[in-house]
């Protein structure tokens, strides 16, 4: 059910250019070996690190969320329900269908829970 999400991880994002080329000249490039593609990854995306959007109606945020999320039940709830409304073969970061307050109480959370391991 994930794989095709992990495998976007592990390749990078294709992000929007909507943001000018000018501002793409501090992203790293990685080359999408499946598609012969070279997709930039922002460069507040560090390793260990993905970037989604959350968007209800016309509330859109971007977070750039650390991985060990993926282990996180609510979060892969919205994972869910993404693959549902969108399906995996949206082009672009991940979009997940919550508000972005929704979003972020779910990694507050998560991370006040681990914050001692």
């Amino acid at each position: 059910m994930f794989r095709p999400f992990l495998q976007k991880l592990r390749k990078g994002f294709h992000v929007s250019t909507s943001r000018g080329p000018a501002a793409l000249i501090n992203d790293i490039v990685e080359f999408d070996e499946e598609t012969n593609v070279a997709t930039p990854v922002p460069g507040d995306v560090e390793e260990g690190y993905f970037a989604v959007f959350a968007v209800q109606g016309k509330e859109t945020q971007r977070f750039v969320i650390e991985l060990n999320n993926l282990a996180n039940p609510a979060f892969l709830s919205l994972l869910d329900q993404a693959e549902e409304e969108y399906g995996f073969q949206q082009n672009g970061a991940l979009s997940l269908p919550c508000h972005p307050q929704e979003l972020q109480k779910i990694l507050h959370d998560w991370q006040a829970e681990h914050a001692d391991t």
